[in-house]
């Protein structure tokens, strides 16, 4: 009895031991590199933001401030306008999600679940609308902002973000929405419903993952934009978050610690509902992968 115990022991251990796959490994190591190569870049603005422009000028990329400059911080928050940009950026973004929800959702909704002709036509149409460049439209959109008297507002970029961001949603949705079963909407007509009670009662619910990564993707990429803004927009008052860094570059200096600071502060914002909302992208991109 007492060499049977042993051996047991021994089986179980065998069996609970994985076998070694390199292919396993090899997945490893290349989420390990991409994990770095993603991270390194954000190491690196937070250790430049900390230095002083000596320190940033030396050319030592790669060294720790000797004495952090939290003072960079202070100055982005202060001399940079920060609060300022960063209401103008949140009303743009906040309003072109909404923007884009509200047309994406009735397109992809008329496109996914109506049985007409030329659905598949209009949904090309949009998707061709993924292929136009923005720089190919800043000086039509220019002409027709001055003559439509609202160049240099909110609204000059309201228009073509949403413009720009609704085709992908388009995408995003209407292939999850031509998966739900049409059996849930027979069920319902049968007990009186119409196609807005449909849609707001039964779609719109069933399709709050796609929808909060059309909100997500949307944010990525409004937040950031320069180009549109710095072409239509001209007013102090009324410029984005990346038009803080100019505050700090004048004829003669350019305050690169403080620079840093405020880049490290505009991506805060994305990389937090980035972290926090991470699953749901991924649950909104393969929502409508299987059928049913």
């Amino acid at each position: 009895m007492s060499q049977a115990l042993p051996a047991a022991a021994n089986r179980v251990e065998r069996i609970g031991r994985k076998p070694f796959s390199l292919t396993k490994a090899i997945v490893v190591v290349l989420l390990s590199v991409l994990f770095v190569t993603q991270l390194y870049p954000l190491l690196w603005l937070l250790i430049y933001s900390l230095k002083t422009n000596e320190e940033i000028l030396s050319g030592s990329f790669f060294s720790l401030p000797a004495s952090p400059q939290w003072v960079n911080f202070t100055n982005a928050i202060e001399s940079g306008n920060y609060f300022k940009y960063l209401y103008n950026s949140l009303f743009v973004t906040t309003v072109t999600m909404v923007g884009v929800l509200l047309l994406s959702t009735l397109a992809s909704f008329a496109i996914g679940r109506f049985r007409w002709r030329y659905g598949p036509a209009v949904l090309v149409l949009f998707l061709i609308g993924m292929m136009i460049p923005m720089q190919a439209t800043l000086l039509p959109l220019m002409i027709i902002f001055k003559n439509l008297g609202i160049l240099n507002t909110h609204l000059s970029l309201i228009l073509p973000y949403i413009a720009f961001q609704t085709p992908i949603a388009v995408f995003i949705l209407s292939g999850f929405m031509k998966s739900i079963p049409h059996e849930i909407e027979e069920s319902a007509v049968v007990d009186g419903a119409g196609i807005f009670r449909i849609f707001r009662s039964i779609i719109l619910p069933i399709s709050v993952p796609p929808m909060m990564t059309v909100c997500i993707l949307t944010f990525i990429n409004i937040w950031n934009e320069y180009i549109m803004a710095a072409t239509f927009i001209s007013s102090e008052r009324l410029k984005t978050l990346p038009f803080g860094v100019n505050s700090f570059v004048s004829q003669y200096s350019v305050n690169y610690g403080a620079i840093g600071a405020f880049l490290v502060l505009g991506a805060l914002p994305v990389i937090i509902i980035y972290f926090l909302l991470a699953d749901k992208i991924t649950k909104g991109m393969v929502a409508g992968a299987v059928k049913g």
